[in-house]
Order: C-alpha cells, then structure tokens, then sequence
C-alpha cells in the first residue's frame, strides 16, 4: 500500500471532427495514426492543449485507455495522456454527443428550434425526443463559461462593456438576470433571486474572475446601465477605475415621467425636443461638455415657463442626478450611448426561458442552462434576410470559428478540452 498521495488527473474531452463515421473506425485501429490525425485537427484550428501552466501545449500525448458506447451501437472511445501536464482527454468524434444517446442531427434541429422560440414540448413531438432530455442538452453545452469559449474564437476582451439586469420569473418565482453585453456577444448572464448590490456583484464576478484569469492586466474602461442604482454600484465595486455612463435612449423614455399633470401629446412633444439636444450634442467635437449643460439649462427653464415650476423643479432635479452618467458617454466617442443589443439579448432569452417554463426545477441547473443558452444566441448564425446573414455573432465581432457548422462549433468549443 502507498502512503502518499497519488496525483490526480483530470478528465478532459476534446470533439474532433472526423468527415465520416468510416474514417474515425479505421482511425482505431492504427493507433499512431490516430494521434497524428488528432493533432493536426487541433493544429488547424489554432488551438493548444495548453490545459495547465506546466504544459506548454506541443502536442505530448499518448494513447491512455478506450471503452465502448453500448448504447450507440458499441464505438470505441479513446482517451488520450499528456505526458506533460498529466491531463487525460477523452476524445469524441463530431457524430457523438458528450453524455447523451441522441444523434448530433437530432440535437442540432431541436436546439435550433429551441433557439428560434419553439417549445420544448413541441420539439418533443417534432423530433422525437423527451422535453427533458433537450434540456439536458442546452445544460451541457453550458459547462463551459463565457469568456473561456469566447477567447477560444480570439475575440478580444471587452473594454466598454453593456450592463443589465432582466426581470424574469423561474417556476412563478421571480429572478434577475444579470447580463454583461459588449457588441453582439453576451459575455455574463447569471441569475439571482434579489435585486440588491451584494446579488448583483456576486453574480457579475464570475465574469470579472475568469477575464482576469485569461488576461491578468485586464480593466474596463467604460460602462454603460440604464441607471438602475443596485446595477450602477455593482460595476463600481467590481470596476472601480472604470468611467459609468447612463443610456441615452432610456433617459427619452423617462422624460414623460417626469412631467405630471399634462396630457400624453404633449409630454411625448417634450421628449422629442429633448431627443436632437442629447443626440446633437455627442456629435459635437468641440466644448460638447459645456455645450451640453447649457442646453440642459435652457431645457429646463422652458419647462419651467411652459408647464410649470413644480414640472421645471422635477426636471432640473433629474437632470442633476443622471447628468453625469450623460458626460461620460459624451467624453469617449468609442463608448456606445444606447443599449440597444442588450435589449436585444435579453428579449431572445426571455423568449426561450418561457419557451421551457416547468423545466427549470428547484434542484436543476438553471445556471449551466442559461450559459447554454447565450452560447446559442453567440455561436448560432443570424437569418438569411438579416443585416450580417450568416454570420453569429461572434464572427461579427471580429472572432474566428473553428468551422462553418454551427452546431459542431458548439460541440469544440464547449468540450472543455482546448486553450
């Protein structure tokens, strides 16, 4: 018996694109064959098996040991040893889901259908599959975090950064969906019960935590809310040399209600007289500061004389407390003013979480299914009649995917096994 403690190696998958099923099984039989043909693959693609600090990803692997998938019809599985960082992979041919018996060709028509809105009941009965077992689905593709998949497709961590928090219900409770945005790729979506700072910060960590992991000099520069003061002192705790700005177009919703006493036409006139003096003054490039607060001025005192002093007050008021989050997205042209793809995010994951309403039980995974879910709404590519048709949003960001099919990029990306 040994008194020390033997070194524990971790279990790692890699999906590897194998062209046909025939290739793979003749692939088996030769083993040094089989280690070439995986290494180019991942070679290919960019990436290394750079899994721990030791490893400095040349490719030291050797065959580890197999078993067989009986339930799909008896295929040999092979993992494979790194003679350096001591990690063992399992590698898993592009026509084998990780933990499931379904086929990739059912999964992937049913968790676009998913994607698309449709329920997973009807799903159920259209591809011939449990409810549950599609959920299942989504939750395995979000093992995975965020930042760890989008640096793997090289684009770049965010400097300005969108940031939110979507009010949402799971099995009639009501949650909060903390979401970090930059572009069209969603980089945080967490889930709390509360909508205090202590929630929201705990959850928007994660984010903070592994950017910093991936890039130790990591710092946003700017951020943008929609003024919400539990959101606002969230992302000043978890960047407090960032500058916080506040959306443009939320503060024109807002106008009206600030206006009391007056009927809708006209509180809807001054909202569009506000509209050009906050829109025109970004466009400025000289003293747009000062120009600002003296139209901000003005706008009130006409308030004053037209709908009254206590209308006026209210407004001078509010334009006091939000004018600085207004100076900050008017000192960084760079910095986006509006929020407009975080509204977009949000609206398409509201749509699936009421799409698998009563599969979001006490005890299951409602984190991992919503990383699953925005690695759909990142990796899936947008509709032919859409702006960038074709293309997902990460490849309009300016990242890179491994391959042009979707579904098998999810399948690398998500597998844990690269760097």
């Amino acid at each position: 018996m040994r008194n020390t403690d033997r070194r524990t190696r971790e279990n790692r998958t890699m999906t590897v694109d194998c062209r046909n099923e025939a290739t793979d099984f003749q692939l088996l039989g030769d083993g040094k064959a089989f280690l070439e043909c995986l290494l180019a693959f991942v070679m290919s693609l960019g990436l290394q098996l750079q899994h721990k600090a030791t490893c400095q990803g040349d490719g030291c692997l050797t065959r580890h040991s197999h078993y067989l998938r009986v339930r799909l019809g008896g295929i040999t599985i092979w993992r494979v040893h790194c003679t350096r960082g001591k990690a063992v992979f399992t590698v898993l041919p592009h026509f084998v889901l990780r933990y499931r018996q379904m086929r990739p060709e059912v999964a992937r028509d049913a968790v676009l259908a998913t994607h698309g809105g449709l329920s997973l009941e009807r799903c159920a009965v259209l591809y011939h599959l449990s409810p549950m077992a599609l959920y299942r689905v989504v939750c395995a593709l979000g093992q995975q975090s965020w930042v760890h998949v989008l640096t793997r497709c090289s684009v770049p961590l965010p400097v300005y950064i969108l940031a939110d928090e979507k009010h949402s219900t799971c099995l009639t409770a009501k949650v909060y969906l903390p979401t970090i945005v930059s572009g069209r790729v969603i980089w945080h979506l967490g889930s709390t019960k509360h909508a205090s700072t202590a929630a929201l910060t705990q959850s928007s960590q994660a984010f903070q935590r592994a950017a910093v992991q991936q890039e130790p000099t990591y710092r946003v520069r700017g951020m943008l809310t929609d003024g919400f003061d539990s959101t606002n002192s969230s992302m000043r705790a978890l960047f407090p040399g960032a500058r916080l700005g506040t959306c443009l177009r939320h503060a024109l919703h807002k106008v009206p209600k600030n206006l009391v006493a007056l009927a809708s036409p006209v509180r809807k006139a001054w909202r569009s007289q506000l509209h050009p003096l906050l829109y025109r003054a970004r466009q400025r490039k000289h003293v747009r500061v000062f120009a600002r607060g003296q139209r901000l001025r003005h706008f009130a005192d006409q308030v004053t004389n037209t709908a009254g002093a206590a209308n006026g007050a209210r407004v001078r008021q509010w334009f006091q407390e939000k004018k600085a989050g207004w100076y900050a997205v008017l000192a960084d042209p760079q910095r986006p003013a509006t929020s407009p793809l975080l509204d977009q995010a949000h609206n398409a994951i509201e749509r699936q979480l009421f799409a698998m309403t009563g599969f979001h039980h006490p005890k299951g995974s409602q984190q991992a299914c919503l990383t699953g879910l925005a690695h759909l709404y990142n990796l899936v590519p947008y509709q032919r009649r859409a702006k960038h048709a074709g293309q997902c949003g990460v490849e309009v960001e300016g990242g890179t995917v491994p391959t042009r099919d979707w579904f098998l990029n999810l399948q690398i990306l998500t597998s844990g096994g690269f760097r």
